[in-house]
């Protein structure tokens, strides 16, 4: 796969002049395309688009037009994909516009992914929860690590794997980090958690009572300790525990085995890179 500078993000994509504004900066490469000719971006990491934020782009573009031109690549159908700016699309339709300024790009649809992706993350559009799935695609689409990644949309390396994080909380957890209710710092308190009950519980006191996100912690750390919640590590068998510890002190990492009697049970081994991943394979595999 043909490679782009991903850490220039749309820079990459469009020639600017420097000091110069709106569609002036792109005027070169920029045409009128009729807006049904132009398809929504099938990789498109944002999934919440606010009416009330589209409404108030759609007034401004009625009164000054639209500033800014999308990006898109041709289609072998005859019709433009979007590369970036769905939301300019979005609320041009409202204002009623026929015709959107655009530039074409010659660009192969796997790099559509990495430039709508990183459009978005550079430009900080996306909530908490698109930002960590955007990473995740970014590293499994493109076998990234997170040192790459974290260079690629200048972020740093703890900022990169506290936003995968949040990918682990349960379901209910996720959806109110994406509606806006908790915030990525209220995330990582709640991270402290193992217990997902206990999870739960604490996310549903932080958005009733409206706590701050340093109040967040503190409720976290009693959540953790106090005997009133669910404990994360309740007893366990000594065999079990013995078992795990041999499997800890072999691998190196952090072990653990659920064991369900008859029924089976699972054996979770962590590892926190890709390096530290192959390290596992070769000791496992060999």
């Amino acid at each position: 796969m043909k490679k782009i500078a991903l850490g220039k993000g749309l820079g990459a994509l469009i020639p600017q002049r420097e000091g110069a504004i709106g569609i002036e900066s792109y005027r070169e490469g920029v045409i009128e395309l009729d807006i049904n000719t132009i398809l929504p971006n099938e990789y498109q990491p944002r999934r919440i688009f606010k009416d009330s934020a589209l409404q108030e782009l759609a007034l401004s573009i009625k009164e000054k037009g639209v500033i800014q031109p999308v990006i898109v690549r041709r289609g072998d159908d005859g019709l433009f994909r979007l590369i970036a700016g769905e939301r300019r699309l979005r609320a041009a339709k409202l204002a009623g516009l026929t015709k959107l300024p655009a530039i074409v790009k010659d660009v192969a649809p796997a790099e559509t992914i990495e430039l709508a992706l990183i459009e978005n993350i550079q430009r900080e559009e996306l909530s908490p929860l698109e930002t960590a799935e955007a990473f995740q695609r970014l590293i499994k689409d493109f076998n990234l690590t997170h040192d790459d990644l974290a260079r690629k949309v200048g972020k740093d390396r703890a900022t990169i794997t506290n936003y995968l994080r949040i990918l682990k909380l349960p379901s209910e957890i996720k959806s109110w980090i994406a509606d806006g209710s908790l915030s990525i710092g209220h995330a990582k308190a709640i991270l402290q958690v193992e217990n997902t009950q206990t999870q739960i519980d604490v996310a549903r006191r932080i958005i009733k009572k409206g706590l701050s996100v340093r109040e967040a912690e503190a409720l976290s750390k009693r959540a953790v300790s106090d005997a009133t919640y669910p404990k994360a590590h309740p007893w366990k068998d000594p065999q079990i525990a013995s078992l795990e510890e041999k499997l800890m002190h072999t691998l190196g990492t952090k072990v653990r085995l659920i064991h369900k009697g008859k029924r089976g049970g699972r054996i979770e081994i962590e590892y926190y890179s890709l390096d530290e991943l192959d390290r596992l394979l070769e000791i496992l595999m060999s």
